[in-house]
């Protein structure tokens, strides 16, 4: 049984990729815009193209950087109303086939990163020698969605604030704290005298 593709799938064969690298563009149809908004709950997405640069680094590796462009209209999570925004992501990735991409239980990074700089991202699988560049643009998307949608002009109120004469209250009303004992004043007072 194989899994579903995702919502935008666009498949790259890596022996294709060269040390001259080439360019591929991602355009989602309505029809994956429409299932990407459902994916990341979201009210709608449109518009959504990416320009992407793939090339072969240290023979067996494919690094993709680009930059993702789209309309979302997210829910603010004051009011639930829509939130519109334009967003604009630049991303990269590094991929390497799968017997070169150290195991969970091992420990540390495996001597095939060693060499490719500490600035890098540890590498993502590419199964089949495939790497699906309309999957890396969604979830590149997902990651450049405000986390905290608000509506212009609207302000959070912490509950906190918002208490009535039946709450427990920090206020000025409050009482002071007593002050704190030493709890090795009652040892003190046992210890016989020489």
């Amino acid at each position: 049984m194989t899994a579903p593709l995702p919502e935008l799938s666009r498949i790259i064969i890596a022996d294709k990729v060269t040390t001259a690298g080439g360019f591929e563009v991602v355009k989602a149809t309505d029809a994956e815009c429409a299932a990407l908004a459902e994916r990341f709950d979201l009210l709608s997405v449109s518009g959504l193209t990416a320009k992407l640069r793939l090339r072969r680094v240290r023979s067996d590796f494919v690094k993709v950087t680009g930059e993702l462009e789209a309309d979302v209209v997210q829910r603010c999570v004051v009011t639930l109303e829509p939130v519109p925004a334009h967003v604009k992501e630049e991303f990269s990735a590094l991929f390497a086939p799968e017997h070169l991409i150290p195991k969970e239980e091992e420990d540390g990074e495996s001597d095939h990163f060693q060499y490719l700089g500490s600035d890098e991202d540890f590498p993502e699988a590419m199964p089949g020698g495939r790497i699906d560049i309309g999957e890396l643009v969604a979830q590149n998307l997902s990651l450049a969605l405000e986390p905290y949608p608000r509506k212009e002009g609207v302000e959070f109120t912490p509950i906190l604030e918002d208490v009535g004469p039946d709450t427990l209250s920090l206020t000025e009303d409050t009482p002071p704290e007593p002050p704190r004992q030493n709890p090795f004043a009652a040892l003190s007072r046992l210890k016989k005298p020489s």
